[in-house]
């Protein structure tokens, strides 16, 4: 990616600056993962059975742990790597939710963790095209964030995203025991996967919804999970959990931080819920979607 400066119309090109060290990237990332992912911070060089996790993090939405792995080589393997860290993450569960009881004043159990939502995100100045291709496959729990520094202070970063899933990594048979194992345990889901217990009412009220919010914002992209779906704008704005019979719009703002005049989105700070925020709204109809659009849009502006 190039970057300009403009100064009277007339752009000046910024030269990219190059991390001197993997760890410099590591601290960038650490002190800003909430802004930069919606995740929490964990811990810092998490080292089990000879492996050592660079940052280990929490997805409150998902309820499940998140490794972030920093590199400036481009020489390894994302699958083969990817799946080295899950697979020591499913054999010591109770180091990791013991790592996350250290660091947060919410005491976790192991049934407490989705651990089926497990992933991995690896950040790296540069993804050779191999790389960027294993992400291609469905199924698979691995993300990919590319991050550029620049001489003005300026810091990019995006995630390389395919348009077009090809068929799941199952079918390309699994080469080893580690992989078997994880592909296991750990799941991906898709819209369809998560539509396809509703009613044709409800389908076609969460495709109006999602109409109006890829209309409306841009560079929104769309994260299944295991019980909703998140639309995400650096960090997600808002969740929706697909019923038979309703949608619960779950907008990702804390307790009154929303501007509801009419009272239609219920408080959930206090109550178990899936997805990322305190506010609520449950549909079953298109009556109220323009109202909800509204609502939906102050959480993408704050967020």
């Amino acid at each position: 990616m190039t970057v300009f400066v403009n100064e009277n119309n007339i752009l000046t090109e910024i030269p990219e600056i190059p991390f001197k060290l993997e760890k410099d990237l590591q601290k960038l990332i650490e002190k800003n993962t909430k802004m930069l992912f919606g995740l929490d911070f964990v811990r810092t060089e998490f080292e089990l059975n000879g492996l050592r996790i660079d940052s280990l993090a929490f997805d409150r939405g998902s309820k499940s742990f998140v490794i972030i792995e920093y590199k400036k080589d481009k020489n390894f393997s994302v699958i083969d790597q990817g799946y080295s860290y899950l697979s020591l993450m499913l054999k010591n569960k109770a180091e990791f939710v013991l790592a996350y009881n250290e660091k947060s004043a919410e005491i976790l159990k192991k049934d407490d963790i989705d651990w089926s939502q497990s992933r991995v995100i690896f950040v790296s100045p540069v993804f050779t095209t191999y790389q960027r291709q294993a992400v291609e496959l469905k199924d698979l729990p691995i993300e990919l964030w590319e991050v550029k520094k620049y001489e003005n202070n300026t810091i990019v970063f995006n995630q390389i995203q395919s348009k077009e899933k090809h068929d799941a990594i199952a079918k390309f048979g699994l080469k080893n025991e580690i992989a078997k194992s994880v592909a296991a345990e750990i799941k991906t889901y898709t819209e369809d996967y998560l539509l396809e217990s509703a009613t044709d009412e409800i389908k076609k009220l969460y495709r109006k919804i999602k109409e109006q919010i890829l209309s409306n914002f841009d560079n929104v992209s769309i994260k299944p999970r295991k019980h909703y779906v998140g639309f995400v704008h650096r960090r997600n704005f808002v969740d929706i959990v697909i019923q038979k019979s309703s949608l619960k719009v779950v907008l990702n703002l804390g307790r009154g931080q929303l501007d509801d005049p009419r009272k239609l989105a219920r408080d959930v700070s206090n109550l178990g819920h899936f997805g990322n925020g305190d506010h609520e709204i449950s549909l079953s109809d298109d009556k109220d979607t323009d109202y909800v659009f509204t609502l939906i849009k102050q959480s993408f502006e704050k967020n």
